[in-house]
């Protein structure tokens, strides 16, 4: 039997769980839209499977990707967070983390949510409005390939090659947004 058809070749476990299970599908939550951001931004000039092997240590390192305790983060957290050999040690990068977590929370108190903003941009062909958008709402480090990695990963767009075995599975979940 043959191995499934895939949008990147890979053997390791990690990755085809990744792809086969999460990316593109639809993430619709606060904390979710906002972890992707993140670990998009960390991944900027690195491999994907770099970031996700780190993925846990970046939960713990981040508060869960809350936002709201992200926010509090000040100078000794970032001093922290440099001195953690497990997650990417980039001064710009977990500066622009904390930033954005100010960022969602400034979109809420103004009565939008990083969903609602993200989301709107939904089947767009890149990430540039969205990106400029999200730079004007105060977000750091979301260059138009940063954004469009993370609409694909959180199935704004469906970024699956046409006979990738779970593009169809995906485009019906994100057919119930």
């Amino acid at each position: 039997m043959s191995e499934p058809i895939r949008c990147w070749p890979t053997s390791d476990p990690a990755y085809i769980a990744y792809h086969d299970e999460e990316w593109g599908r639809p993430v619709r939550d606060e904390r979710g839209l906002y972890e992707r951001l993140c670990l998009e931004g960390f991944q900027a000039g690195l491999a994907w499977i770099t970031i996700l092997r780190k993925r846990e240590a970046f939960r713990r390192a981040f508060a869960g990707f809350e936002p709201e305790q992200v926010a509090r983060f000040g100078e000794r957290d970032v001093e922290r967070l440099l001195g953690d050999a497990e997650i990417v040690r980039h001064r710009g990068k977990i500066e622009a983390a904390i930033a954005n977590a100010r960022a969602t929370r400034a979109l809420r108190a103004a009565g939008r949510t990083l969903d609602e903003l993200m989301w709107e941009y939904r089947d767009h062909a890149d990430g540039k409005e969205l990106s400029r958008r999200l730079k004007a709402a105060g977000f750091r480090f979301v260059g138009p390939t940063t954004v469009y990695s993370s609409m694909g990963a959180c199935g704004i767009v469906n970024n699956h090659r046409a006979d990738c075995w779970v593009r169809d599975a995906v485009e019906a979940e994100r057919a119930k947004v």
